[in-house]
């Protein structure tokens, strides 16, 4: 039996950068054969409805009820974001230093490998079927939609946060080693101190995506600017629609701005 040496990767042929462009440009070719070009791409009324659409942002809706209501809905969609990822991170940092192997013997890689493979799962799954599932179990609650976020996106920072550890320069870490520091000290005091600043960096990018997220959680019942959007979208009002996008649009570049400046301080 051929046996492995422990420092190389029989999975090495993955990293090829050809492989990759070859599955990429098949995948392309692929989709664009089973479109069905004989009918037509866009109904009879697409151009019309988007017409209609693109013209009601001049002007959006501005009335003072109606901008209340926005104000109210927002609020609503970053309070479910903010409970949503606080969650995710306190289910991905610790998970994440697991899984980046640090804190254990150089070779002992059984516990970090199945904290990999259960991130894998939790991200895996989209947040949209997280909460049909949820959903069952707790009903049409702000809960299940909590929930639904925080898992997948508890996985995903799990993932990014153990590369985020793993990379950070060696050198620095040798008077730590020199010193008799244990992988765990080394792990507390030297990996995740320097890493902090892309930690916060990727957190702030997925609490965006977290308000995305909460926004199109209407159809388990919770109330925000997906909530609001839907019902002026039943009701054909798209000069409302603007305006509650563009209160989206206006919350994730606060968001971005607050993590840029949190990130360089």
């Amino acid at each position: 039996m051929t046996m492995v040496e422990p420092g190389s990767r029989p999975l090495k042929f993955l990293e090829n950068r050809h492989l990759l462009t070859m599955l990429l440009v098949g995948a392309l070719v692929w989709s664009l054969a089973v479109v069905d070009w004989r009918g037509p791409l866009v109904h009879s009324g697409g151009g019309e409805a988007a017409s209609d659409f693109v013209q009601a942002l001049f002007p959006p809706e501005l009335s003072t009820d109606f901008l209340r209501l926005c104000l109210v809905a927002s609020w609503q969609t970053v309070s479910y974001a903010v409970a949503a990822i606080t969650v995710a991170v306190a289910i991905g940092f610790p998970l994440g230093a697991i899984a980046s192997g640090t804190a254990y013997p150089q070779g002992n890689l059984r516990v970090p490998g199945i904290v990999r493979l259960f991130l894998a799962g939790m991200r895996s799954i989209h947040e949209l079927v997280w909460a049909v599932l949820f959903v069952s179990a707790f009903g049409l609650s702000p809960l299940a939609a909590i929930l639904a976020i925080a898992l997948p996106y508890g996985g995903i920072l799990g993932r990014i946060y153990a590369d985020l550890i793993n990379d950070v320069p060696d050198p620095p870490l040798q008077a730590l080693r020199a010193s008799g520091a244990s992988p765990m000290r080394v792990l507390l005091y030297g990996r995740i101190p320097m890493a902090l600043p892309e930690l916060v960096s990727y957190t702030f990018y997925r609490f965006e995506c977290a308000i995305r997220a909460a926004a199109i959680m209407s159809f388990v019942g919770i109330r925000g600017l997906g909530y609001e959007i839907q019902l002026s979208l039943n009701d054909l009002l798209f000069n409302q629609v603007w305006t509650l996008m563009l209160f989206m649009v206006a919350l994730v570049v606060v968001v971005d701005m607050w993590g840029s400046r949190l990130r360089r301080s």
